[in-house]
């Protein structure tokens, strides 16, 4: 490391030496050399205090805690003078980026974030973090003469620490080489994810998980110019730092293009000194919206991945397959000469840089962005689904008003999928790329991502439109808009004593979390399987009947119950005096069906996804507040299936459920019981005795040419991308008769992940089909796309006096898909009653 000590003026020497008399190193403080052994997360937030107690030139903040109840802190690393005059530099920041009204004053810096161990089991960073704040201290203050850098050490500390004590209760009194030995094979879940197993590195964007909403807050108040995301690959990889690969987006500048290759260059004279190996331009591709790189680069930094070799799997050090141990000193090593590389190169081009940064977003507020330069949303769609939907954009610091009179324009309509003349309406919703973030706004709303190579590391969709479930259009010009009035009219409802009954509508994830909320309370709730008219208004298929009759039980508490929820998660109940409907069934018949409560299993443990199982509990648990029971697929034999009334299979591996298993599961669903089948679940399904779901067989080609298959080696990734759908947009055909389908119009946009097809069930109810030129938005195959049409996507099997719920589209994947949630609430409280 002797590379990174430089030279600073006799005058900094001095101050620096007195302000650091007390300071001691990471070593120093805890007892042992980085790499000897892991240090948990309280040890890291410890000596992070320890430095800002010591040196001037550093602050400490707590900006959140993790569901775990862990700190999350983040630290300020500059001058002392910069320090004096931190909320200028930041606030200057945000004039400059036209965040903040007024004129920036002279004082600008360069502002470098970086952050560490966001997959939790990568731990080698929040180490290395320890070494490059004591060293950006301590050799390289003459950097931060015009940079401010900022440390997240530890962006998931419950992940983490999962690791590192699994790690601690396994291992030895000396580490294991050994690639074989129990302490490199992490035990489910791992330590990747948060506490419900989410990817927080997928979740930049969505912000769905505690974590993510707490970081980006404070993000958003200094917007930085560079921003680091520090990873590990497999053990046997060399470390991987930017240029990325292509796919770049288009959204990408010139500018962000070229720094990052000028970083890239920085390090590797580093490395080269060295003789570290390494890549640059290959797998980690800048197209899908939600990294670590990716978000940041969409708001306006320099946003990169660093990759080091490790991972779970390489412990506290390992043999290669080339016959080197890799040691956990080595690791953070590599981390900590690339960040230090990063502030260095940062620093020296510092003016650059933060012109750049002002540019960004001069040209966006000035041109807009992209082909589409404002996006509407219909005042007409589901307004829990706006409200939502605008909440969403308010966290992200995105600018949006309502068009302020009626005009026609050409759009993209995102409901037809084609391009024409469109009726804007006076109160529709409008979000204009013509604002600091409309970078953000393009990347977010535009119809389909232009994909300048297949070859993408992840999902190629997401469109905002289509995963909050709301109307609207993409125009490529301006529209007038005013700001948003909030103000609301509340609707009249009439005033009764002791009515009959209340109702309320079914067609968001609020309408269900109420459901959840009356069941909690011990309220008898029944839902209407026909669409009704009372009191001359129309009622839907799904209308919530919450009827005085079986409610007896809870005496004068009834009324309030119903209406103290329905206020707290503001939801209009009507009162009605009777039962006799205009038309439709009355209240007693028995196509007015009692919501029986339903205890809930999730299948867990090995043998199943993680992520999966953790979006599906995050559902359960923070999003609709009903309880789920976890069981472990090795305990699968040993329940009494008869206590419950949902089991959910989420996508499973090896042999999670066993022949035995699924025979007794069987027999449970034949005696009334609802499975559920998510994603690849349906794979162990498929064609099983009992089972009606089918995979779909490819058509053979009659025709095939000999020739084609003299294919080239180089070319085979390509080749394979024929058949491939990383995850993309389909509309899916709705029968909304069903009520796995209440809620839902007759087209549902449906986040398709893979190429798995099933054919239409010939016994049971396609309540969800994907139809000839299905496909939206998003890269898939022709070979893919060709297979996926005339397929099944939500279904429903009687199986005796029970149901198979086939989920084959996953509605909860990464917590993202807002429109999705109700049909999963269907499934588990409609289709069994």
């Amino acid at each position: 490391m002797k590379k990174f000590v430089l030279t600073a003026v006799a005058a900094c020497l001095l101050v620096t030496g007195s302000a650091l008399a007390q300071l001691q190193s990471p070593a120093e403080f805890l007892g042992y050399e980085l790499g000897e052994k892991w240090t948990p997360h309280y040890k890291v937030m410890n000596y992070f205090r320890h430095v800002a107690d010591e040196s001037p030139m550093v602050s400490l903040t707590q900006y959140g805690t993790t569901n775990e109840g862990r700190e999350l802190m983040y630290a300020v690393v500059t001058t002392e003078a910069n320090h004096q005059n931190l909320d200028e530099i930041r606030t200057n920041n945000l004039k400059l980026a036209d965040l903040e009204a007024g004129t920036p004053s002279p004082n600008q810096k360069a502002i470098v974030w970086m952050s560490y161990n966001v997959h939790g089991n990568e731990t080698s960073s929040s180490e290395a973090a320890l070494n490059t704040v004591y060293k950006l201290v301590t050799e390289n203050a003459n950097w931060l003469e015009n940079t401010v850098v900022i440390m997240d050490p530890m962006v998931n500390p419950d992940g983490r620490d999962r690791y590192v004590n699994w790690y601690r209760s396994v291992v030895g009194e000396n580490k294991n080489v050994h690639p074989e030995t129990r302490e490199h094979h992490e035990p489910w879940p791992g330590g990747r994810t948060n506490h419900y197993y989410f990817d927080l590195n997928r979740d930049w964007a969505w912000q769905t998980q505690v974590e993510s909403q707490q970081r980006i807050r404070v993000y958003n108040e200094w917007m930085p110019h560079v921003h680091v995301d520090f990873h590990e690959q497999g053990y046997n990889s060399p470390y991987y730092f930017a240029p990325a690969a292509e796919p770049f987006h288009m959204a990408i500048t010139d500018w962000q293009r070229q720094f990052q290759t000028m970083i890239g260059k920085n390090h590797t004279k580093y490395f080269d000194e060295e003789n570290w190996l390494y890549f640059t331009r290959e797998v980690f591709d800048l197209f899908y919206p939600s990294y670590g790189d990716t978000w940041p680069t969409f708001n306006g930094a320099i946003g990169m991945t660093y990759e080091q070799a490790g991972h779970s799997s390489a412990g506290r050090g390992v043999i290669t397959a080339e016959g080197d141990t890799l040691t956990l000193l080595d690791r953070l090593t590599h981390h900590t000469v690339s960040g230090l590389s990063t502030v260095e190169i940062t620093a020296q081009n510092s003016k650059r840089v933060i012109q750049e940064f002002s540019d960004y977003f001069t040209n966006t507020n000035r041109n807009g962005a992209g082909e589409y330069k404002t996006f509407v949303v219909k005042k007409s769609s589901n307004p829990d689904k706006v409200s939502r939907l605008l909440r969403y954009l308010v966290n992200q610091r995105i600018d949006f008003g309502v068009a302020s009179r009626s005009s026609n324009a050409n759009g993209y309509d995102y409901s037809t999928g084609e391009t024409g003349r469109v009726s804007i309406e006076e109160g529709d919703y409008v979000i204009s790329t013509y604002q600091p973030k409309g970078t953000l706004v393009r990347v977010l709303f535009e119809p389909k991502p232009e994909l300048a190579d297949s070859l993408t590391y992840d999902i190629t969709a997401w469109e905002m439109h289509y995963a909050y479930g709301v109307d609207g259009y993409a125009i490529k010009g301006q529209l007038d808009t005013e700001p948003l009035s909030m103000s609301m009219e509340d609707e009249l409802t009439p005033v009764l004593d002791k009515p009959y009954a209340y109702l309320a509508k079914w067609n968001s994830i609020e309408d269900l979390r109420y459901l959840a909320r009356l069941l909690d309370e011990g309220v008898a709730v029944r839902y209407a399987e026909k669409a009704f008219t009372l009191n001359g208004k129309e009622y839907a298929p799904g209308t919530l009947i919450i009827t005085r009759n079986g409610n007896e039980k809870l005496g004068d508490k009834f009324d309030g119950i119903v209406k103290d929820e329905a206020n707290l998660l503001n939801r209009i109940v009507t009162p009605v005096a009777t039962g006799f409907v205009d038309s439709g069934k009355d209240f007693g018949s028995s196509s007015v069906r009692y919501i029986e409560k339903p205890k809930v299993a999730l299948l867990s443990g090995e043998g199943t996804n993680s992520n999966m199982v953790g979006h599906i509990w995050n559902y359960f648990d923070q999003q609709i507040n009903y309880p789920v029971n976890l069981i472990n697929a090795d305990d699968v034999s040993s329940v009494n299936w008869d206590d419950y009334h949902v089991l959910i299979l989420p996508d499973t591996y090896g042999s999670a459920v066993g022949s035995g298993e699924l025979d007794a599961i069987k027999g449970w669903v034949s005696s009334g019981g609802t499975l559920i089948a998510v994603g690849s679940a349906n794979n162990d399904l498929a064609g099983k005795d009992g089972f009606s779901l089918k995979r779909k067989e490819r058509e053979n080609e009659e025709s095939e040419d000999p020739e084609d298959k003299l294919q080239k080696y180089g070319e085979a990734s390509r080749e394979r991308a024929q058949f491939f759908n990383p995850g993309s947009i389909f509309l899916i055909s709705m029968d909304t008769s069903h009520p796995l389908a209440f809620g839902y119009d007759e087209e549902y946009m449906s986040l398709k992940l893979g190429s798995s097809a099933f054919d239409y069930l010939a016994n049971g109810w396609n309540v969800g089909a994907a139809k000839p030129g299905a496909h939206r938005s998003g890269f898939v195959g022709n070979k893919a796309k060709e297979s996926l049409e005339h397929t099944l996507a939500f279904g429903v099997q009687d199986m005796g006096a029970g149901h198979v719920v086939y989920m084959v589209d996953n509605p909860l994947f990464r917590g993202f898909w807002h429109n999705g949630k109700l049909l999963f609430g269907n499934a588990v409280f409609f289709v069994g009653n």
